[in-house]
């Protein structure tokens, strides 16, 4: 019986979580990483992230992280995912307006799932 409920529990966590995923666009940004809006000189690594208005929640979003996948084009570019990849990232920066997509990755972290050349992708994140 209770491992009918842990399987059954363990279902819908999973579930839920799918259904919290947000969906938009990504683009990149290229080396240096500091400073940033969240954290100023502070070194938070490779795999970190701007954020356009519609997550920055007036700097509520510094130090968020998000699961991040690939999962399609947003130009051109033919088949620009790293098929099954993801990377978690932390957020450092604000994409000020004109940002061209809802989440601005690090170079380090597109690359680890898109074809940099693409520029901009299509993407599904959650938070972690």
């Amino acid at each position: 019986m209770g491992m009918r409920v842990f399987v059954i529990v363990s279902m819908v966590l999973c579930l839920s979580s799918v259904a919290r995923a947000i969906q938009g666009k990504a683009v990149f940004f290229a080396p240096p990483y500091v400073p940033s809006a969240c954290f100023r000189n502070q070194d938070n690594g490779k795999m970190v992230a701007g954020v356009s208005d519609a997550l920055w929640n007036n700097r509520g979003a510094c130090g968020k992280r998000y699961r991040v996948k690939c999962i399609g084009g947003a130009n051109q570019a033919p088949h620009p995912c790293k098929n099954g990849k993801s990377v978690v990232v932390k957020v450092v920066d604000y994409c000020k307006a004109g940002c061209q997509g809802i989440i601005n990755l690090s170079q380090d972290a597109f690359s680890a799932i898109a074809d940099p050349d693409a520029g901009i992708i299509q993407v599904e994140f959650h938070e972690v």
